[in-house]
């Protein structure tokens, strides 16, 4: 449009200059220099429009260049893009599993925690009375040497025949760590009733160590493990009730509503399970409760 613009305006200048000439008598000389400086000044305006088109046409050509260089970098930046989602959808999908996987495992640990700490506190009382018994023995040997020495002079005099009734004793229990072991390892084999018998002794002789709240939570997993949901739920109550600070809390209140629902009272358990959510948030067990009450069809909390 603007070189069809320059070429109009030439030729009414040349139009003009031409009509001037015939319109009013001037020398020939002056005329043919007119013609000349117009030939010029249009020579000028056509080269300035061939300047012009050929600057417009490689700043098109660049434009193209460009876009089709940006087209390509949103491309790859698409392509990258959905990439980087896909990978973080893969971590997200992989982090509930080992999430999970994790909490087991600090589960475990935890329990094993317990363990250990319980056997250093054996250990340490175990020393304990081992002085205790040492310093008794010096003291009866130091006490009874005289009597000694009296009793090489005459020794006839004052002798007894043993007693077979006081010479008898009862035979002592397991240690405390030997019943819970062999409990454990027993309930591992499938050996439930001797696992039974052998928290219940643990239980009898131990009952205010660390480890007597688990030994109680386990007679609950036996019951449990053998259907006899009564049982069970009468051996869960008992860790809640007697033991306030036991790791085993959470999932013995948790089994306790496993063995409600088992026994068909669904009110008691759901009860059950949302105390769960409600004090053990972000544990095992919060996460197996609510499940379950979504798979009873009821809210994590009471509706108001």
């Amino acid at each position: 449009m603007r070189i069809r613009n320059i070429a109009i305006f030439s030729a009414v200048i040349l139009a003009s200059a031409l009509g001037g000439s015939l319109v009013g008598p001037r020398p020939a000389e002056a005329v043919a220099r007119e013609l000349i400086e117009l030939q010029r000044d249009v020579t000028s305006l056509l080269q300035g429009q061939k300047d012009l088109s050929t600057q417009v046409t490689q700043d098109n050509t660049v434009m193209k260049t460009l876009i089709g260089q940006s087209n390509d970098t949103v491309s790859k930046l698409g392509s990258t893009m959905s990439s980087l989602q896909k990978s973080v959808q893969d971590v997200q999908a992989n982090s509930g599993a080992r999430l999970d996987t994790m909490s087991t495992q600090v589960q475990g640990l935890s329990d094993n925690l317990e363990e250990i700490k319980s056997r250093l506190g054996k250990l340490n009382q175990q020393l304990v009375d081992l002085q205790n018994s040492v310093q008794s023995l010096d003291a009866k040997i130091s006490g009874s040497a005289p009597a000694s020495a009296a009793g090489t002079a005459n020794p006839t005099a004052g002798v007894a025949a043993p007693s077979n009734s006081s010479a008898a004793s009862s035979t002592p229990p397991p240690s405390a760590n030997t019943l819970y072991e062999s409990g454990l390892g027993d309930i591992r084999s499938g050996k439930l009733e001797l696992a039974r018998s052998e928290f219940q002794d643990y239980l009898k002789y131990y009952g205010t160590t660390d480890l007597a709240s688990n030994a109680q939570f386990y007679l609950g997993e036996i019951a449990y493990s053998q259907k006899n949901y009564d049982q069970a739920l009468s051996e869960y109550e008992k860790v809640l009730a007697n033991y306030p600070k036991s790791f085993k809390l959470a999932p013995a209140q948790l089994k306790k509503a496993m063995s409600l629902i088992q026994l068909g009272q669904k009110t008691a358990a759901v009860r059950e399970l949302r105390e769960v959510v409600k004090r053990y948030p972000g544990t095992e067990e919060d996460r197996l409760a609510r499940a379950k009450l979504k798979e009873l069809g009821v809210a994590v909390t009471a509706t108001r």
